[in-house]
């Protein structure tokens, strides 16, 4: 080699070089002294023995060009091998089990694969965002739908089961195909189910019912009391019970299904003193078989509830915990024909037949009860269950470590077509076509894009909620947007919303551009009534409402849905299946599918899209101030009643004056900022990923109260409760600490420390 170089090294000719030389000065020290070729001569001469540039003799040139192209070609089959074995990794393994098998027990695999940063900044070149839409619309077709939707359609697929775990590897096989980095994440979790040795059954009179479906979740035990209809449960039925002298200490619910969750029925009852909940769904709301069975779960709360606030990665880790929202009475449910027999012979008052109370058996008089007995006796039991979550990414080109997450459960009690099998599909058909776009038409995405899909979500979001316990400390200033794919397809004519209020104005962008037939979805729902058309509260039991009410993250669940329609009845029935489904779409199923697809793709590819973030925080003025407004003029008439001393009412709506200047500061900001900048686009950026996370309230235990959003969450320290507090050495606890949780978020917005605002 050396031969080598010293043969290139005389092939090359030029008119200047450099020699160096070290020269000592009058300290003793040396230094470098750079010597060009114009000086070469008379240095040479000077200082014997030191290094010169000499051409090669000629006689030795053909000798020396035959080194060069030898040495040349040594080093290239070299460094081609060298590149080739660093290139090389291992082959990743398409079974879950075998991928984990290396790990101990426990042990949590990585929430996300490394992600590098390149020195070297490669300019990009954007996609204008007319072509992206163009890419998608042409990938996400109904065809592609109809072979999908085939391949994920399995007739079991219980949480922890066979084919849980099949649909898991296919799904990473998925991933890996499409050279997603596929990894999963193992939970031991703790699931309820009936006990085959002792059914749960229902007495009344000579009546004895043993319904095959169940409520997971519920206190067990044998409870007699007395029967009582009280209509969906919801707080004001409860009330009109009290009103009309009905007693409801010790008593048996029996309630319609709907309006509001299972676990919220239960909750509401046992909170009046109820001692246990039958569970039906009412004709007038189900228009299916009357002797269909009925599942669901009453964990007032989401995630494995015996490791509340905390992952299920190894149960010896921690110490016996039940989260606070187990319900403490038993619940269970029951059919249409088991309610009819029971409401025959109820009893008691009758109900206004004008009223609400009055449901669709048309051939019986709805009674109030509280005279007959009934015994319900729930024999459930805990199930240790091995899940397993498997993602994919795409990863980002200008922001890799910011993601935006789409999210479907892969399980269902049943069949669970339009709950599981049309998610999963568009989780799939969406990886499948961005993936394409990346590769063959030059999209680069400037944040990632990660895909789920979760487990034993029927139980209550469990495996999202213990992949969000388990890696809080690396995703709530990474992850800034999750996408539900659950029910995206429920039917064919509507569509309805629950999101962040960060989101709306993505999501009204979004309508505008995607269509449905030759309709756009904003046409769809009424134009400038689209919000109050579209958008609903996102309530407890919502797959997204984890992710914002407890982790900070803005969250949106969507669905199509068939005209006038509040829900898809057969969620929670082994009828959830692709004939009923295809019912409700008018055999449109795949289109709507590929529609739903669009949807998403476009609000997530928007958001990895832009520059800026698609996160609008002055879409939560309203949200803040009507939150504030009853807390306000609470605290004022407590104040001036003398009732409450030492509180003022300003504390609350300076913090909110806050937070609106600091929503202000960030659109001025983004006004008066080139967003072709990538360093200040970050940096706004930082500022709009605070916002959810800084209403999240730091003064509470995700142990004891997980869904800690002030505004969105449910708890004592939510605004919603203070306003409705009685005890006022709480309401003045509260109400600082709600208090400095906006004052903290504000801050948080304002970016640089010198330039918070605090008023109070």
């Amino acid at each position: 080699m050396d031969r080598v170089r010293s043969v290139f090294n005389s092939m090359i000719k030029s008119e200047r070089y450099s020699r160096f030389t070290l020269q000592p000065t009058e300290d003793g020290e040396r230094h470098v002294e750079v010597k060009l070729s114009d000086d070469a001569t008379d240095d040479t001469a000077e200082n014997e023995g030191s290094p010169s540039f000499r051409p090669a003799p000629p006689h030795q040139s053909r000798r020396n060009i035959c080194y060069l192209v030898l040495g040349t070609l040594l080093i290239f089959v070299t460094g081609y091998v060298i590149g080739y074995i660093s290139y090389s990794k291992p082959r990743a393994k398409s079974n879950i089990e075998q991928e984990m098998e290396n790990q101990p027990q426990g042990t949590p695999a990585a929430v996300v694969p490394d992600v590098v940063v390149p020195d070297v900044v490669v300019p990009e070149v954007q996609m204008y965002w007319r072509d992206v839409t163009k890419l998608l619309a042409q990938k996400l077709t109904s065809r592609a739908f109809d072979k999908t939707l085939r391949d994920f359609d399995l007739p079991q697929r219980s949480a922890g089961s066979a084919e849980d775990l099949k649909l898991a590897n296919l799904i990473f096989d998925e991933f890996k195909n499409l050279e997603m980095d596929p990894w999963s994440d193992r939970h031991y979790v703790q699931l309820q189910t009936p006990d085959s040795k002792r059914p749960n059954r229902v007495l009344f009179g000579s009546d004895v019912f043993e319904p095959v479906g169940y409520l997971a979740y519920s206190a067990t035990g044998s409870v007699e009391g007395k029967l009582v209809y009280g209509n969906y449960g919801r707080q004001e039925d409860l009330d009109v019970l009290q009103k009309k002298n009905v007693e409801l200490t010790g008593s048996v619910l029996l309630l319609r299904a709907g309006k509001i969750s299972f676990a919220e029925q239960v909750d509401n009852a046992a909170t009046k003193g109820a001692s246990a909940v039958l569970i039906y769904p009412d004709p007038a709301d189900y228009s299916y078989v009357a002797d269909t069975p009925l599942y669901g779960h009453v964990h007032l709360g989401s995630g494995d509830p015996y490791t509340p606030g905390f992952p299920s990665f190894n149960h010896t880790q921690f110490p016996p915990t039940r989260s606070s929202g187990l319900p403490k009475i038993p619940a269970q449910t029951i059919t249409a024909n088991m309610a009819s027999t029971l409401l025959q012979s109820i009893g008691g008052p009758q109900s206004d037949a004008s009223s609400s109370f009055s449901g669709g058996f048309r051939s019986l008089t709805y009674r109030l009860g509280g005279s007959e007995n009934v015994t319900v006796e729930v024999n459930n039991v805990l199930v240790d269950k091995e899940i397993h979550n498997v993602f994919g990414v795409i990863k980002g080109f200008t922001d890799p470590d910011r993601f935006v997450v789409l999210g479907a459960q892969r399980d269902a009690w049943g069949k669970g077509y339009a709950r599981a099998t049309v998610g999963t599909s568009v989780l799939i058909e969406l990886a499948k076509a961005i993936h394409q776009m990346v590769e063959n038409d030059g999209f680069r995405p400037r944040r990632s894009l990660m895909f789920a899909s979760w487990s034993a979500g029927e139980y209550g979001s469990v495996g999202a909620t213990e992949w969000l316990e388990g890696y809080m400390s690396s995703i709530d200033k990474r992850a800034f947007t999750y996408i539900s794919l659950d029910g995206v397809v429920m039917g064919r004519g509507s569509f309805v919303a629950s999101a962040s209020p960060l989101l709306y104005s993505l999501i009204e962008r979004t309508m505008k551009e995607v269509k449905v037939g030759t309709d756009t979805v904003y046409d769809m729902v009424g134009k400038n009534k689209w919000e109050a058309n579209a958008l609903r509260p996102m309530s407890m039991d919502d797959p997204a409402y984890p992710f914002l009410a407890f982790s900070g993250i803005p969250s949106i669940s969507f669905h199509f849905i068939s005209p006038n329609a509040e829900a898809y009845t057969y969620y929670g029935t082994n009828l959830d299946n692709m004939d009923h489904l295809n019912y409700q779409t008018n055999h449109h199923t795949s289109e709507m599918a590929a529609v739903a697809a669009q949807f998403a793709g476009q609000m997530a590819l928007r958001l990895v899209h832009d520059h800026l973030l698609n996160l609008d925080v002055s879409r939560y003025t309203n949200i803040l101030r009507n939150a504030v407004g009853p807390v306000y003029k609470r605290v004022s008439q407590l104040s001036q009643s003398g009732q409450l001393k030492d509180v003022s009412p300003t504390w609350l709506s300076s913090a909110s004056g806050s937070f609106q200047r600091a929503a202000k500061g960030i659109n001025k900001d983004i006004g008066e900022t080139d967003l072709s900048e990538m360093e200040a686009c970050r940096i706004l950026n930082d500022r709009l990923m605070t916002v959810e996370h800084g209403l999240l309230s730091p003064y509470v235990s995700p142990i004891e109260t997980p869904f800690r959003h002030i505004l969105l969450g449910r708890g004592f320290h939510t605004l919603a409760s203070i306003a409705e507090t009685t005890n006022m050495e709480e309401l003045h606890t509260q109400l600082a600490l709600a208090t400095w949780t906006l004052q903290g978020c504000a801050s948080a917005m304002a970016g640089n420390i010198w330039d918070i605002d605090v008023e109070i």
